[in-house]
């Protein structure tokens, strides 16, 4: 089969959401966000799992992101949305018992007269969802009086421990719900690491769960196993792949791989740092990725397999995002559809 096999461990997954609920205190719930259909690793079978494991609520981005978590763990637990109301959300929100998070003084006079349950998104500072200190401080007696279920902001920079924004954040945050009673949650994970002056009653953790950065203790959730089509010899002096920007130093075995920018492998990880991995022996990634192909100098192995591996407890999907330039997160949304996807536990 020339299809990469994507293996997703589910007990993984669990064992990072447990990990981060015993940073907090007993009694700061800790939530999970599978929005992005669960970063692009099945939102149904990652809540499914997180609600085995004793995750209680969820967050997704959208309404119709909640349809299949709601599918996946059953009528008790609480789904909430980013998005809050919008548009013709009303009818989804009521149909699958979706707990929107109202980010506007708009959406609360849309949805407060429905007398559904609701929470309240601020912003403390990053200014893209919720509501603002002025708009909130003209409605704060209207919304505490409909009883919101939570409240919630952001940090716009939590996976930088030291920088000034954060404690800005947290005292915007306080003082903007000073008195509620209502439920508050500041922090996704990397305000869950912050420690427990940014833990409030809820954390909800996201990317960490998922066996991302900064959660440096996370377990591997995702391994990715490319098979081999051809390997061939490379002589001193001849060049690999497009752009001609690899060049052999020595006669080398090049193998060829399948898989490339179509599956969601940024291309810009190509002829750098990055290795592929023949059990525990790296093999270093050459060339440039194309949309399906990739190579691998395996001159010095003295078998070559069937498959190597791109990423394993060795090789996280942040080392792809370092070579790449971008962030864990998108490396994770961007593993394509072609793989082969295998969930264990």
């Amino acid at each position: 089969m020339a299809v990469a096999t994507l293996t997703i461990d589910l007990n993984s997954l669990v064992e990072n959401w447990r990990a981060l609920d015993a940073v907090s205190a007993d009694a700061v719930e800790t939530a999970a966000v599978v929005k992005a259909d669960g970063y692009g690793l099945d939102a149904g079978r990652v809540a499914a799992a997180l609600a085995k494991g004793g995750a209680k609520t969820f967050f997704v981005a959208v309404a119709e992101e909640g349809v299949a978590v709601r599918k996946a763990v059953g009528a008790e637990p609480e789904i909430y949305v980013f998005s809050g109301c919008c548009g013709e959300d009303a009818a989804l929100l009521n149909s699958h018992d979706l707990i929107p998070l109202l980010n506007s003084p708009e959406q609360v006079y849309q949805f407060l007269p429905s007398a559904k349950p609701f929470g309240i998104q601020l912003d403390s500072g990053m200014n893209r969802l919720g509501m603002e200190p002025e708009e909130f401080a003209a409605l704060k007696d209207q919304i505490t009086g409909a009883g919101p279920k939570l409240v919630m902001s952001h940090l716009a920079c939590a996976d930088e421990p030291e920088h000034p924004q954060n404690k800005a954040q947290l005292d915007c945050f306080r003082a903007m719900t000073e008195g509620l009673t209502a439920r508050k949650s500041l922090s996704a994970t990397g305000g869950t690491l912050l420690g427990a002056d940014y833990h409030f009653d809820l954390n909800r953790p996201g990317v960490g769960l998922y066996g991302g950065a900064p959660f440096v203790d996370a377990k591997a959730v995702v391994r990715l196993s490319i098979p081999v089509i051809q390997t061939r010899t490379v002589r001193e002096g001849e060049t690999v792949g497009y752009g001609a920007n690899w060049t052999a130093q020595r006669d080398s075995k090049v193998a060829t791989i399948a898989s490339g920018y179509a599956d969601g492998l940024i291309r810009g990880i190509g002829n750098g740092t990055l290795n592929l991995y023949a059990g525990d022996t790296p093999c270093p990634l050459i060339g440039r990725v194309s949309m399906d192909l990739i190579t691998v100098d395996v001159t010095d192995l003295d078998h070559v397999p069937d498959h190597l591996d791109l990423l394993n407890d060795t090789q996280t999907v942040d080392h792809l995002a370092d070579a790449a330039g971008t962030i864990g997160y998108e490396i994770l949304t961007s593993l394509g559809a072609r793989y082969n996807r295998v969930y264990k536990g």
